[in-house]
């Protein structure tokens, strides 16, 4: 195997370094992340970060890199205070994959790509039509971690859209069903399937 101390990722060319961190944690959620500025102007950006937080509120959230530079969907965030998150699906990794790049803010994303903006609900900030699963969220605190310069947005889940033959009677959502993509470091996509569901587990009686 190969190893490495902190010494070695430490002095490691930052492009190997960087695609060596974002990938040694595993695979990621793939999402795009849909906003709207007090302009009226659209945005959408692909997020490798949103996360569980907790079910009772239902509560996720995201890593925000630093805002040393323009970070439209934050911006939008705390101009609105609400955003869409809209899992990846198979056919649109190609365009998911574009909203990564800088646009100036006038610009919207939805604009440069095939991706279409959907409105619906009780929100003002777009979804992305057809995506198999589909949140509005409210924001309600970040946290700022200095030890990485990196803001965590929390936000409620308000509203939850899902594909019917996704949505298990266990109300498990079948990820697989959808083509749903997750992400192995920056830039590299897998379609992972469902392989089996196991039963809660309790501790085995001691001999």
């Amino acid at each position: 195997m190969h190893f490495f101390d902190h010494k070695d990722l430490q002095s490691l060319e930052n492009i190997y370094k960087i695609n060596l961190i974002n990938s040694c944690s595993g695979f990621k959620s793939a999402n795009l992340l849909g906003s709207i500025s007090a302009d009226g102007i659209t945005n959408v950006a692909v997020f490798s970060s949103v996360t569980h937080l907790g079910s009772n509120p239902p509560t996720l959230g995201f890593i925000l890199r630093p805002t040393t530079v323009p970070r439209d969907t934050y911006k939008n965030i705390k101009e609105t205070g609400v955003f869409t998150i809209n899992h990846i699906w198979e056919d649109i990794i190609e365009d998911a994959h574009h909203t990564s790049a800088k646009y100036a803010n006038t610009i919207s994303e939805f604009e440069m790509t095939n991706l279409e903006p959907e409105f619906k609900g009780n929100t003002k900030a777009p979804f992305v039509k057809n995506a198999p699963v589909q949140m509005s969220m409210k924001f309600i605190e970040e946290v700022y971690i200095p030890s990485n310069d990196v803001i965590l947005v929390v936000a409620q889940i308000e509203e939850l859209y899902i594909k019917d033959e996704l949505l298990q009677e266990d109300g498990l959502i079948n990820l697989s069903k959808g083509n749903v993509v997750t992400i192995n470091g920056l830039d590299t996509y897998a379609i992972p399937k469902f392989k089996k569901q196991l039963t809660y587990q309790r501790p085995k009686k001691i001999k």
